[in-house]
């Protein structure tokens, strides 16, 4: 079982046909034709059907592919362990994050690429659920994700993160009230989170940690929020709000990101925050991601900085 095989399979299963997983690793197509059929030689089984137009991972495939991808993944840490002995950090590092992500976490990325150019970045987005799985499957390195309480996913029933992933709070961004010129509560300093009674709101879907900031704070101020649109990007709220849809809570740098078409107004102490946190596999993390922890400020769980 060679390397080359397994790259081919998987970029099979990605491609979904040999001709295009062909061009992806720049080899003539019957020798990735003939490197698979080999290697379902040796597994005693195969791997893809070739039946239909597009080909499709049998049952024995499927079952392959994760370890041929973790297989992949080790060769390629290695690899980049073995630079960093002299002194080089190569390779790709992936970060998950959900999306509009603090400035924090720009500026680390920034300052990573800064420190250590030869290392490809790449960001990836999603909810704070399929991040935390991505970074189990080694598919990302890291991922920032918003949370509802101490070391708890902000997932289905504020799930806890699974056992194989640790975590370290990062970030907290005060949240504010987003709401069109002319809104009773523009010309305020600030307001109340009770002052939001009655008001429709535009916010996320219940599974993610803004929402659970905002139904937690409608609730310590006895009332529930009268939710009446939802999505699920972050950055659509301001627009939503502009145009008159309903009020929304919002991290502050979202608030002022979005080309003033909203007032941003204050939340009055105790006023809600967007808390955030980095996950990683604590027992396959890459040099990479390594470096990124050692540059990237932590917070304790009261959000100060936390430095060795």
């Amino acid at each position: 079982m060679e390397l080359r095989q397994l790259a081919y399979v998987v970029a099979v299963a990605e491609e979904g046909g040999f001709t295009r997983a062909a061009e992806r690793v720049r080899v003539a197509q019957p020798a990735v034709s003939q490197q698979i059929a080999r290697l379902e030689r040796e597994v005693g089984d195969l791997l893809f059907d070739r039946t239909g137009r597009r080909v499709r991972l049998t049952p024995a495939g499927e079952a392959f592919l994760p370890h041929a991808r973790a297989a992949l993944a080790a060769a390629e840490a290695g690899r980049d362990a073995v630079a960093a002995l002299r002194g080089v950090l190569v390779g790709e590092l992936r970060i998950g994050t959900v999306p509009a992500p603090p400035p924090e976490l720009l500026e680390r990325v920034a300052d990573f690429g800064s420190h250590h150019p030869q290392v490809r970045l790449r960001l990836l987005s999603g909810d704070p659920e399929a991040l935390t799985a991505d970074v189990a499957a080694g598919v990302s390195d890291l991922a920032l994700i918003g949370v509802s309480g101490p070391r708890q996913v902000a997932g289905p029933a504020g799930q806890r993160l699974p056992a194989a992933l640790a975590y370290a709070p990062f970030a907290q961004e005060p949240l504010v009230v987003a709401v069109p010129p002319g809104h009773p509560l523009a010309a305020a300093p600030d307001v109340a989170i009770a002052e939001l009674r009655g008001h429709g709101i535009v916010t996320l879907p219940p599974v993610t940690g803004l929402r659970a900031e905002l139904d937690n704070a409608c609730a310590d101020a006895g009332f529930t929020p009268d939710v009446v649109a939802e999505t699920d990007d972050l950055a659509v709220l301001p627009g939503l709000a502009a145009r008159g849809l309903g009020i929304a809570l919002v991290p502050r740098s979202v608030a002022e990101g979005s080309a003033s078409e909203v007032v941003s107004v204050p939340v009055r102490a105790p006023a809600p925050h967007r808390p955030m946190a980095l996950v990683w596999h604590r027992d396959r993390l890459s040099a990479a991601g390594r470096a990124f922890l050692e540059l990237a400020p932590r917070l304790d769980d009261a959000g100060n900085p936390d430095r060795p």
